[in-house]
This record gives C-alpha cells, sequence and structure tokens, in this order.
C-alpha cells in the first residue's frame, strides 16, 4: 500500500534518528551490559559506566520510552530483547553492527553533497582504521549467524568438496555451510587485514581443520586454488558492473568444470525502485564507494552469462533485508 504522506509523518520521519542516536549512544556506553539482569537507579548506572548522573538518567528515560528499557520506580531493567541484543553478555549481542551503524552516520548527514557531486565522502569501512573494520567485520558476523544457518539449509552441496568463500569476512558463511555439510571443506578468500578475525571465528567454531584462509584482494589478484563452489556474498554491491564483471570471471575460474557459482546480495526489483531496503542501501554505497550499488536481478544475471556461468536460477530465499540468491554452473 503507498504512504499517504502528511506533515506529522514528515516531521516523524525527519526527526527518527533521535530514536538512532539515542539507541547508538546506549551501545557505545555499554548501558545494557552494566545493567544485565539487575535492577539499577541511574546513580548506580552512572557510577558503575563512569558517567554524568544527570545525563545517564535522561538517556535511561528515553530508551524506557523507545521499549528498551523498564523502569519501577527509579530503577531500570533490561528488557527481554535489550538484554538478548544489546548486552556483551548476550551470544545474540548486535551492537558491532549498531556500532557500524554509527560509524556511517556523519556520511549520510552529508548525502546531498554526495549526489551532487556523484563521488563518496567516506572511506570504505574494510579498509579503514582497527576499531571501525572491526565494528564492521564483527557487526556483518552477527548478521550473517542470523541467516547462515537458513542459507546453508536451503542450498544443495551434497557431493561438493571444497568451496571458496569470496570476499568471506569472518567464514560465517563457510562456517554454516561445513556444519551443513560434513564432507565439504572451505576457504575463505578476504584482504590480510580480515585474517585475525577469520582466524578467531573459525577457532571458535573448532572448524581449523576443515577451513583455512587465503589473503588477496579480489580485484588485483587472482584467487589461488581450485573449488567446485564459489560464493560471493555481499561483495558486488561495492563495485561498478566493470569490476563485477571481473570479479565473478575470477569466481569462474577457479572452479572446475560443473563447479556451482553462488551470489548473495541485496537485488532489486528490476525497476530499480524496490524494496526499500536495496534502493536505500544503494545510497549507501555511493556515500563510501566511487562505484558501488545495489543491482537488481537482470543485472546479476547478464554478468553471470558473460562470465560463462549457465543454468542460472534465483533460490527460493529471501532474507530480511530483501537479501537473494543467484545460483549457477560452469560447465
Amino acid at each position: 500500500m503507498t504512504q499517504e504522506w502528511n506533515p506529522g509523518l514528515l516531521l516523524k520521519l525527519s526527526g527518527s534518528y533521535w530514536q538512532t542516536c539515542a539507541l547508538h549512544a546506549g551501545v557505545k556506553l555499554d548501558i545494557f551490559t552494566v545493567i544485565g539482569d539487575q535492577y539499577l537507579t541511574g546513580k548506580q548506572i552512572a557510577e558503575k559506566a563512569d558517567i554524568d548522573e544527570r545525563a545517564i538518567i535522561m538517556l535511561l528515560n528515553a530508551l524506557t520510552a523507545m521499549n528498551l528499557l523498564n523502569k519501577e520506580g527509579e530503577t531500570y531493567q533490561n528488557t527481554t530483547a535489550s538484554k538478548a541484543f544489546l548486552s556483551k553478555d548476550s551470544n545474540r549481542f548486535i551492537g558491532y553492527m549498531i556500532k557500524h551503524h554509527h560509524h556511517l552516520m556523519d556520511s549520510w548527514a552529508h548525502l546531498d553533497q554526495s549526489i551532487k557531486t556523484g563521488k563518496p565522502i567516506r572511506e570504505r569501512s574494510s579498509f579503514s582504521e582497527e576499531e571501525r573494520r572491526e565494528s564492521f567485520l564483527m557487526g556483518m558476523f552477527a548478521n550473517a549467524m542470523y541467516i547462515a544457518p537458513e542459507v546453508a539449509s536451503a542450498i544443495n552441496l551434497t557431493g561438493r568438496k571444497h568451496l571458496v568463500d569470496i570476499g568471506g569476512g569472518p567464514g560465517t558463511y563457510a562456517i554454516h555451510f561445513c556444519l551443513k555439510n560434513p564432507e565439504l571443506k572451505a576457504t575463505v578468500y578476504d584482504l590480510a587485514t580480515t585474517k585475525p578475525f577469520a582466524e578467531k571465528i573459525v577457532e571458535k567454531f573448532g572448524m581449523e581443520d576443515r577451513i583455512d584462509f587465503s589473503a588477496g584482494n579480489y580485484i588485483k589478484e587472482g584467487i589461488k586454488g581450485t573449488y567446485d563452489v564459489a560464493w560471493l556474498s555481499h561483495i558486488l554491491h561495492g563495485e561498478g558492473p566493470e569490476d563485477c564483471l571481473i570479479i565473478i570471471r575470477k569466481a569462474v575460474s577457479s572452479l572446475e568444470p560443473g563447479g556451482t557459482v553462488l551470489i548473495h546480495d541485496f537485488i532489486l526489483d528490476n525497476t530499480m525502485d524496490g524494496p526499500l531496503f536495496p534502493a536505500l542501501f544503494s545510497l549507501n554505497m555511493l556515500l563510501g564507494t566511487p562505484k558501488g550499488q545495489s543491482y537488481n536481478e537482470a543485472q546479476l544475471i547478464e554478468m553471470m552469462y558473460k562470465a560463462g556461468v549457465k543454468e542460472i536460477q534465483r533460490i527460493p530465499f529471501r532474507g530480511p533485508t530483501d537479501s537473494g540468491i543467484l545460483m549457477g554452473t560452469v560447465l
């Protein structure tokens, strides 16, 4: 249904970043971890977190109004959701991705400048300083953890022996493909700066004997080794069409005949004006890359055909942010 806009709704949308900033502040100050399972007053939280009492009470009340905290008298408690997703003590913590979003905010505040010039105004996250790179990589890990088991179940890799996860970051998908397919081994191919994060996650899952890491730049260098599956998840949107074709061709050249190419990305409708998240994500790529964008299904299929991929089909999977998967075969 088409949104019927009015001044009230437009102003609500315009000021919605206030809630975003309150959430970011709560995560950055580690408020949800400090509270944990306890009922704490604003004074106690201020002492534990070493921050101003008057200011933190304002933030705590705002977070309560946002239904991210519960308040009884003068004490505050985590909600079920905030304890699960916003406390570092939870294995479902998504705070790294929230911090990554915070790091993007300054560039989004200057979106008009980027649109006027057609050029990015921030550094790419994978090349940024260590704190921002950690938030990006660990945020990618947390996001992938939610959908990787479903993805691994949706794709039949029976009989496949060796998967290359191109631009695989922490290796989350490689891990879950291997967990789902006991005979499968995987290689995570990414920048050398990513290796410590990937090795830490692979070790956490006890997969060191089945998953290794190969350092390289998928634009400037070839892909070492021979595989029967190539997985390209959320890397094409960072590049222009020409470089996307280069990447897919390199993936194809690394595969044995009969090998499978799998592309996972935010996929626009062929009209390019929806769904909402991929359309907005295109702007995020404008802000952070020289030529990156979201692509539609027809564009991705054309790239795959040009790279020599045949029998292309879209798998019936749709991620929570409208990601999709295209699969094809190298003959």
